[in-house]
């Protein structure tokens, strides 16, 4: 079979190994990105492709008469009509759980940085601060410990549960656990609704994904139920935070700080909030909490075994039904 890689560029700095991916198929085309124009043309004959965000609709799949199989390496399947492809007989499937080391680690980065105030000290270092001190360390920004803080989780699916594993085991939090959005409370569940967990937690941090339940989950409301010195952060999605109530809080002082992954538009344009305010307390970075070395390999892999699987008849990770 012949298959095709249509954004290799996304995943792949040079540093990964194809020989598992190159030796699922007989014959591989890999391309570093492609433009929406040419996505057609280069499937062309092919019966796989994979994609990390390139956009597979209808219109692409009916020019692809040999397509069977849509590999999609990354969890999230929005780049690819599913109903099309059900319609049309070819099979689609994604990548699970191979960035939690990587997202977990990435969370508890954000969340030290914060409460160890590191912004400010290497500021106050690079300021000369520190040398014009008469004593041997500054105590200009209080530091706080974790071992006495409550850690608030929105999202308690594969990256919830393993960032509560490492809060409580590692850190001593107590973890407290959002009742699901758009949902009732159940009986007997320990889940809390999420404006009696806002109110409570030190930090809350995001892991849902974003659905119409989920945007705009947390507002210029849900931000006032919370805390003034409590931190905010979000790996998950960044719709799922109003981004321009988040800077007004921030800037009130309504709200410690905030550690966030992910905008609400990737790549995101200069007028986003959160990228035109400089503020110590309010971290941004661009979606690489995923993105460690291993954490992709794992991934690169998975979609090799998700085509062998496929080719032996036996399919796995598959997001829509053949």
């Amino acid at each position: 079979m012949r298959g095709v890689l249509l954004d290799r560029d996304s995943l792949d700095r040079g540093d990964l190994d194809f020989g598992r991916l190159e030796n699922s198929l007989d014959d591989w085309q890999f391309y570093g990105s492609t433009a929406p124009a040419l996505t057609a043309e280069r499937i062309g004959d092919a019966e796989v492709v994979v994609s990390n965000k390139v956009l597979i609709d209808d219109a692409i799949m009916a020019q692809a008469p040999n397509l069977k199989l849509i590999a999609i390496s990354a969890t999230g399947t929005n780049n690819v009509d599913l109903d099309a492809a059900q319609r049309r007989g070819i099979a689609v499937c994604n990548v699970r759980r191979y960035a939690t080391p990587s997202v977990v680690q990435h969370v508890f980065a954000l969340i030290l940085s914060l409460t160890r105030r590191l912004n400010e000290y290497r500021q106050a270092v690079q300021q000369g601060r520190w040398q014009q001190s008469p004593f041997f360390c500054l105590l200009d920004y209080p530091i706080r410990e974790l071992n006495h803080l409550s850690l608030g989780i929105v999202g308690y699916g594969e990256l919830g549960r393993a960032v509560a594993e490492v809060a409580h085991s590692a850190f001593g939090m107590e973890v407290l656990i959002a009742q699901r959005p758009g949902t009732t409370a159940e009986p007997g569940s320990e889940r809390l609704p999420l404006e009696e967990l806002l109110a409570r937690v030190d930090i809350l941090t995001l892991h849902c994904p974003l659905s119409p339940e989920t945007e705009h989950l947390i507002g210029a409301r849900e931000l006032a139920l919370m805390k003034p010195d409590a931190l905010l952060i979000n790996a998950a999605r960044g719709g799922i935070v109003d981004e321009a109530a988040l800077v007004t809080a921030l800037r009130e002082g309504r709200l410690g700080g905030a550690g966030f992954d992910v905008l609400h538009e990737e790549p995101p344009k200069d007028d986003n909030p959160l990228l035109q305010v400089e503020l110590p307390n309010l971290i941004v970075t661009p979606h690489v909490a995923w993105a460690s070395r291993e954490s992709r390999q794992r991934l690169l892999d998975q979609v090799a075994d998700n085509i062998r699987a496929f080719s032996s008849g036996s399919p796995q990770n598959l997001v829509s039904k053949i």
